[in-house]
Parts: C-alpha cells; structure tokens; sequence
C-alpha cells in the first residue's frame, strides 16, 4: 500500500504504513540516525497531510510488522476489542484528533475507548498534535491502579521514591529513603535499581524495604528493579515481593534481546498476584519503557522509534500494571538530542500511554553528554503535570549516582503540587498526617531530628549493613 500526497509542484509518494509515519514524526535524532526520519521540512508536511486522510481501519488492517513474524503484533491484534472500536471506525486520523480534543469528548469515553486504540493508532494520532494538544487530550485521560494505596486519580500526582546506591549499601539507601519520605514523596513505589543482579543482594535489598514499609505502616508498595526472572526466583522462596518489574519494548526481537517473552510476563504476573499481598488491590506489575530501545537493539523493523514505543505500551497493557515509566531521556542524545526532543517525547509518551488505558509516569531525565540541563527538566515536569502526569521520579538532588543520570528531585515534586495543587494518593496522604510529616493540607510540617523515621530507619540500616550478603 502506497500513500501521496502532493505540495505546489512535488508529490511525495509514501511506500509503506511504516514510512508514512515515520517521516510524519518531528525530528529526532534516533529516526535520523536510523535513516527514517523526513528528508525535509517539507516532507514532513507532506506526510502528516497524508497520514491525517488515513482511516482508522486502514492502520488497523495494515500491521507495521507482520503478523506472522512478531508476537507484540498478535498480541495488538488479537486482543483488539471490536466492539469499543465502533464509535471511531469511521474516522480518518484526522478527525480522531478533532475527536479527542472536543469539548464534548470526556473522560468516561476516553477510558471506555481504550481498549479499541492500538498503538499505531496512537502513535498516528500523536504525530499531528502540536505540543498543546498533547496536554489538552491526555489532561483528560484517567487511569486508576492500586496495591496499598489507589494511584491516578483525579488531581493527584504520586512519585517513586528512587534510592538507588552504587554498592547497594543499606545505610546509604535508608538515608535516601528517611529523606524522600520526609518530603512526602515514595507514593507510586519506593523502587532500588541495584547495583548488582546477585540473588542474595536483591533478597536483602526486598526484605529491607519490607521490613521498613511494614514497621512503619507505610500505605506504598516496594520494588527492586531486577530481572522478572530473578523476581520469580524469589517468590518461589517465598521473599516478599510487591511489584514484579521489567523493561519492554514494542517488538518480539526488542524484547528477546531483554531476554523476555509474553510468555514469562504472564508468569510473573499470575506468582505476584497469588501473594495476595496488596491491601486495596492487585495491580501488581511495573514496567519500563524509552524511545529508542528497540533502535537500540537493532530490533526496530524499519519502524520509527515512537511508534516502536508505542507498541510497547500494548505489551505493558495486557498485564495490567499498577505503574508505566517512559524513562525518557535515559538512553541519550543519539536517541533524543536535546531538551527539545525529549520534551516532545515525554509529551509524546505520556499522551499515548494515557490514552490505551496505562498508568502513565514519565521519569523526566536526561544524560550529562545530551544538549539538555535542568532547566529543560523543568519546562517538561511543568508541560507533564498541565497533562495529568501520573508519577515522577523523586531522587535526592535530582542526581541517580549509581546510574549517573539527571532525573527529578523530591523539591521538584514540591514544586508540581504546589504550582498545580497536586495531592498524594490519598492513603498515603493520610499516613503523612499521621506520621507528622505534613499538616492537614498536605505541606511538610518542620522536620525533627528525633522524627522516628529518621532514628529508627538508620538504626535498623545499620544492623543490616554488619550482616550484608557480598
């Protein structure tokens, strides 16, 4: 199948579904990288044009990859629900824009809509929207979750608490964690990236962060953001697992290269929900994505690197996890160049996300050789939270000096909700009150040096780190 479309005296002729949306996409270096991207402004004009004349049965009849070669395509396929899909099945790509920013267009019937909006879709869509347009839709879009406490709702914006540490040292990630906490942040998860992959260090780092939510009778959930392999390793020997967690990308190849079929998410899905150990629900799964992993992997199909991401969102949505996080700027300016293309991309990701029906968080981040600084960070936490943002990543300083990248601070998520009258998920609220970490409005009541937070937390590090396993 080809597409044309003409401007003044050229006519550029699009030969592929695949194509089309690629030189549709603004500029990223990952596309360019990849030679996909729009040779000129004007090709890139020409193919948004084309592709908003595209009808939505088109895109769902044209699979990007193959049926037969990819199963993230049989999943987006079979899957799809027909009957959700009947209100918008006579629209061009075009006019499911004008549909999703009407007035009239609400929140009921964009989550009712979700399970008809396939990636491509999706991804088309985004392609037209200017930035704005980007918030104005996604500020609709609510995706509710929970474990220990209900995420997503309605004027509330939650952070995962980030302690990371490059030896995995207790003492320096209950300081992280007592610090956080003290901000009022770790309502989406308190989540360590370790350092090492060793059985016996993640066992120590799960029973760490157990042993701190329960004798504190934290309303959050815990995640140590190792292999799903590892973690169902670790349920089998009964550890206390909360959340199972894994990086996915949007095509088969992508994820063999993770070392992770759909097969094993459903696995690991089914063993986390049998511990039954979330409170008010059994939202159990945490998942995560970034433009250009499947580029990355030479896994991408000729596929642009948006659209490929999007595609991982399908994977993401059959597990029906409690969080998604678009690491956006993590993998680096051969990706996403500057400040201004990963604003675009988180904008991008989040729109998307929100509207296949995900929880949708964005770390907003960046590497230290990409042309961004913190204050492109901010421009895009204040873009994220106009849209509705589901979680930011909260991170002492906004420095991660075990992945060496620059992300989100606890002041940051201060900022958002005091800018935009955010709350916490309400739980979590609750406890804050309680534990005298804020008054009754949600702001951060005087820190004291003898909070038990502080006293015992460290204590209890402490003792672990005499016993820690090499």
């Amino acid at each position: 199948m080809t597409f044309r479309r003409q401007i003044k005296h050229t006519t550029y002729v699009f030969g592929s579904l695949a194509e089309l949306l690629a030189k549709a996409s603004p500029p990223r270096a990952g596309d360019r990288l990849a030679g996909l991207g729009a040779a000129t402004a004007e090709e890139n004009v020409a193919a948004k044009l084309a592709l908003a004349d595209v009808p939505l049965k088109t895109i769902l009849a044209t699979p990007v990859i193959p049926y037969d070669d990819d199963d993230v395509t049989r999943l987006i396929l079979d899957t799809h629900d027909i009957k959700a899909f009947k209100p918008i099945a006579s629209l061009t790509v075009g006019e499911f824009r004008e549909f999703l920013l009407s007035p009239a267009t609400t929140s009921r019937t964009l989550a009712a809509l979700a399970p008809a909006v396939t990636p491509e879709i999706a991804a088309a869509v985004s392609k037209l929207m200017r930035n704005q347009d980007l918030i104005l839709a996604a500020r609709k879009m609510q995706v509710v979750t929970a474990f220990r406490n209900t995420i997503g709702l309605p004027g509330t914006m939650a952070v995962r608490l980030q302690p990371n540490h490059p030896a995995d040292d207790p003492v320096g990630i209950m300081a992280s964690i007592a610090d956080g906490l003290m901000y009022g942040a770790g309502d989406a998860v308190i989540g360590i990236n370790p350092a090492s992959d060793s059985l016996p260090r993640i066992e120590g780092l799960l029973r760490l962060l157990d042993d701190l939510i329960q004798r504190f009778e934290i309303p959050t959930q815990a995640c140590v953001l190792t292999h799903v392999t590892t973690t169902l390793q670790l349920v089998g020997k009964g550890v206390p697992v909360d959340l199972v967690f894994q990086s996915v990308a949007g095509t088969e190849a992508a994820n063999r290269s993770f070392g992770i079929t759909l097969d094993m998410l459903k696995e690991a899905e089914a063993a986390a929900r049998d511990l039954k150990r979330g409170t008010i629900g059994q939202n159990v799964m945490y998942f995560e994505t970034g433009q250009g992993s499947a580029l990355s992997a030479n896994a991408h199909h000729g596929v642009d690197q948006q659209t490929c991401e999007v595609r991982a969102y399908a994977v993401a949505r059959a597990f029906r996890p409690l969080v998604v996080n678009t690491v956006v700027g993590f993998i680096g300016p051969e990706y996403l160049y500057d400040g201004k293309e990963i604003l675009r991309a988180a904008l991008e990701d989040h729109f998307c996300g929100k509207l296949m029906g995900l929880p949708m968080g964005v770390d907003v981040c960046y590497t230290n050789h990409a042309e961004a600084d913190q204050d492109d960070m901010d421009v895009i936490l204040t873009a994220l939270a106009a849209a509705g943002v589901t979680y930011i990543m909260g991170i002492p300083g906004a420095d991660d000096v075990m992945l060496g990248y620059q992300s989100t601070s606890f002041h940051d998520a201060l900022f958002v909700r005091e800018a935009f009258n955010l709350k916490r998920a309400p739980e979590f609220e609750a406890w804050l009150k309680s534990a005298a970490i804020t008054d009754g409005s949600g702001r951060l009541l005087p820190a004291r040096a003898d909070h038990p937070l502080l006293a015992q937390s460290l204590l209890k590090s402490k003792a672990l780190r005499s016993r820690r396993p090499a």
